[in-house]
């Protein structure tokens, strides 16, 4: 092959393996408010890196994939409806999730001759060189599918996993449980060689939506918000083709950053101090959340640079799971996401003290997070869509709880995890950090001239925490 180019050795669909001896019955998942909110934004797409030096063609089509084969067939029968499709039935007032016992899960097998090390690298380089290990998942006016995935072979370097999924059917959580699932099911097959390996309880899902409750009908209110927004994209007004994302461009590079658990503890100082000596009877939440969004979205504001005029809107999702009131549990796979938004000016961040403000507008945010109020948190997300003229917007993607970096399938942990889509969203990317020890990483797709400017701000900036 010619320099970084990639060769698809070929596009296979795995199923489950339920020896229904041949039923066709077809399943419905519904889609809750929580869903259906989700429903026109674009997929989520993570990239996990693993380093295997001596990963010849032989060894990779010969105990590689087939194991990986074989446990996402195992794991689907855990997952079955995202072997189907999202439609949208002629008379039914919203799309819902269809499967059938003869349904699977696309995956693309190719093989790269990128420098595996570049691109798994923190080090600054081309975000579009990430493109190409990244599955496209399909949606159409009539259907969408759920979850694309590529295995792509590095020669005698090692290998990727590619993961796109749809963000009506999977919230961060629910994407990071069903990779942990098959990896761990991969990892029981060749450890501990066993034929059918089971789920631990913490991989055990629930897909009951019915603990979702909605008496006002907001699924279908929110159906019809987007009936109102489709025309500006689509003249099929049931379209179920996501948005579309403003493309990569060919200046762009990504970059990722990390802050160790000394530099979070020197963070959490600073803000404290400042608000004892403001002799503030608020007792702030400095979780390493806040602190790591307060000090990376304030080296953000600083890189753009320009007005200071300007209105920066800040959005994070928050899970409600155990908000709602009843609670529901942990394990319940779907959305279950509020956006938190909040507006500020470019001055209040480029001040001196903007990382103090941010943590208190932060901190003030969580804890105003109510157990009720999600259908109305979402409804006032609406009036936002298409309002980006002269706003900054600061979002994150992932988590530093969800622990990505424990995905072994075995053959070891990830060397690196990537968020492929924070190229298309403007969002950080937020993980825990791969060396252990607390740390955060925080993954971001810039303008060069830009990323070098964020560069300066974050490393001189912890040099005088």
């Amino acid at each position: 092959m010619a320099e970084n180019t990639l060769q698809v050795d070929g596009v296979i669909r795995v199923s489950p393996n339920l020896h229904s001896n041949g039923s066709t019955t077809e399943s419905t998942l519904p889609l809750t408010f929580f869903d259906i909110f989700w429903l026109k934004f674009p997929p989520v797409e993570r990239l996990f890196f693993y380093e295997l030096t001596d990963l010849t063609h032989h060894l990779f089509h010969s105990v590689i994939l087939p194991n990986l084969k074989r446990s996402l067939s195992l794991t689907l029968l855990h997952y079955l409806p995202l072997t189907g499709k999202i439609k949208w039935p002629p008379q039914a007032p919203k799309p819902a999730v269809f499967y059938s016992p003869k349904d699977g899960v696309s995956v693309t097998v190719a093989e790269s001759s990128a420098n595996f090390d570049r691109v798994s690298a923190d080090d600054i380089h081309e975000a579009l060189e990430l493109r190409p290990l990244t599955p496209e998942l399909v949606t159409s006016d009539d259907f969408a599918d759920m979850v694309a995935l590529q295995i792509t072979l590095f020669p005698n370097k090692g290998f990727s996993i590619g993961v796109s999924t749809h963000h009506a059917v999977f919230d961060g959580k629910s994407s990071t449980t069903f990779i942990k699932s098959w990896a761990h099911l991969c990892k029981s097959l060749i450890d501990e060689d066993q034929q059918s390996p089971s789920l631990p309880p913490e991989l055990t899902l629930s897909f009951d939506r019915t603990v979702i409750k909605d008496p006002t009908g907001a699924d279908v209110s929110f159906v019809e918000k987007w009936f109102g927004l489709d025309g500006k994209y689509s003249s099929n007004s049931r379209s179920l083709k996501v948005f579309p994302t403003i493309g990569t461009n060919e200046g762009f590079v990504r970059g990722t950053f990390e802050l160790t658990r000394e530099d979070l503890k020197k963070l959490r100082n600073r803000v404290e101090e400042y608000y004892q000596v403001k002799e503030s009877k608020n007792k702030l939440h400095l979780s390493t959340f806040v602190l790591t969004c307060a000090y990376v979205f304030v080296c953000m504001v600083k890189a753009r640079g320009g007005d200071r005029d300007r209105e920066v809107i800040i959005g994070f999702n928050a899970d409600y799971r155990t908000r709602l009131e009843p609670p529901i549990t942990s394990n319940y796979f779907g959305n279950c996401v509020v956006t938190k938004v909040l507006f500020l000016k470019a001055e209040d961040l480029m001040e001196v003290k903007g990382v103090e403000i941010a943590a208190e507008k932060l901190s003030e945010a969580i804890k105003g997070l109510e157990n009720k109020g999600a259908v109305e948190a979402l409804e006032k997300l609406f009036c936002l869509f298409g309002k980006v003229e002269g706003i900054q917007f600061l979002g994150t993607a992932g988590s530093n709880r969800f622990g990505v970096y424990e995905t072994d399938f075995g053959w070891g942990r990830p060397k690196k995890v990537e968020t492929v889509s924070i190229d298309r969203t403007g969002s950080v990317s937020l993980a825990e950090s791969r060396r252990g020890h607390g740390g955060v990483e925080v993954g971001l797709v810039l303008d060069k001239n830009e990323m070098d400017a964020f560069a300066s701000f974050f490393n001189q900036g912890l040099k005088f925490v």
